[in-house]
């Protein structure tokens, strides 16, 4: 057997072990942001229910991904005056000794008020307060709605954001103080970066120098929610799609998509964050945030994930 073949079937195999049992938190969430600051771990997920009941966010943070500390209602629509519905998929910085909250809401159409907005709290579990007063992104541009967004530091010190649902993604710079877009340097402020079959649910990672895109495909609230990534030399892409890593399992879930990722504590150790329905759940906001290996294998390509009990 080939050495490259031997070490894909030993990191398959350790996928399987289980980490702190999932779901690894209580309660119907979905959407899970996970961070890592000071050595403690962090969730930051979208509470799941109806639309007008959707009108706040909790927290998790855990020393060692087991044992989950809940801060509840760290950010809540009563506290943004231009949020009445709909809050979602949270993504979270630290700059300076800030941690900002960036967050969707409205589940916002053509003309209308909401889209992607920013809170900000001298501490990770809050509370935030809304920054702006109004939405950072609410146009629709090259067609993405603004949802979904996941703000990105690469090496060099810039911020992106990339976003969008509808089966579109964009992606824009982020000022020094994460509160405005600034150009490219070609004068656009929003670049589509839309791989195949994109739908949702933007996440970029660096590797080894290289950018780690993905996305959810399928619809979010039935079996067949999936992840899927594309490889690039540049934060802008291309991306061209490689293909699935997280599915359905029909021996333990489905739904299996919107997700995160952080870096544990071992050398080139990472874990996917992501939510899923558990079997038998055919309403679609029950949803629960579980937490398995994300591997890679010699050449650096992401593994499929084995979802664990």
């Amino acid at each position: 057997m080939k050495l490259k073949t031997i070490v894909t079937a030993i990191l398959a195999a350790a996928s399987t072990a289980v980490q702190a049992g999932n779901p690894v938190i209580n309660g119907w969430y979905a959407d899970p942001e996970g961070v890592v600051w000071k050595g403690r771990y962090w969730l930051f997920p979208t509470y799941s229910a109806p639309y007008d009941e959707q009108l706040f966010f909790d927290a998790f943070s855990s020393k060692d991904l087991v044992k989950w500390k809940k801060h509840p209602q760290v950010l809540k629509a009563a506290d943004v005056s231009w949020a009445r519905r709909a809050m979602w998929a949270p993504a979270v910085v630290e700059k300076d000794g800030r941690y900002y909250l960036f967050f969707s809401a409205n589940d916002v159409h053509e003309g209308e008020t909401g889209g992607i907005g920013v809170a900000v709290s001298k501490k990770p579990q809050g509370p935030y307060k809304d920054a702006l007063g109004k939405p950072l992104i609410q146009r629709i541009v090259n067609g993405a709605q603004p949802i979904d967004q996941y703000v990105f530091r690469d090496d060099d010190g810039q911020y992106y954001m990339y976003y969008g649902g509808w089966g579109h993604c964009n992606v824009v710079r982020l000022s020094d103080d994460l509160l405005s877009l600034v150009p490219f340097a070609d004068g656009d402020l929003f670049k589509e970066v839309t791989p195949e079959n994109y739908v949702e649910g933007p996440f970029m990672l660096k590797r080894d120098g290289k950018y780690y895109f993905m996305w959810s495909e399928g619809g979010w609230g039935g079996p067949n929610y999936c992840v899927s990534y594309a490889i690039s030399d540049s934060p802008l892409g291309p991306f061209r799609r490689i293909g699935k890593i997280l599915e359905q399992d029909p021996q333990i879930a489905t739904g299996a998509g919107h997700h995160s990722v952080i870096r544990g504590r071992g050398a080139d150790e990472w874990f996917i964050v992501y939510h899923r329905r558990p079997l038998g759940e055919t309403e679609a906001n029950h949803r629960v945030t579980c937490i398995d290996r994300l591997l890679f294998d010699a050449d650096g390509y992401i593994l499929p994930v084995k979802m664990t009990p």
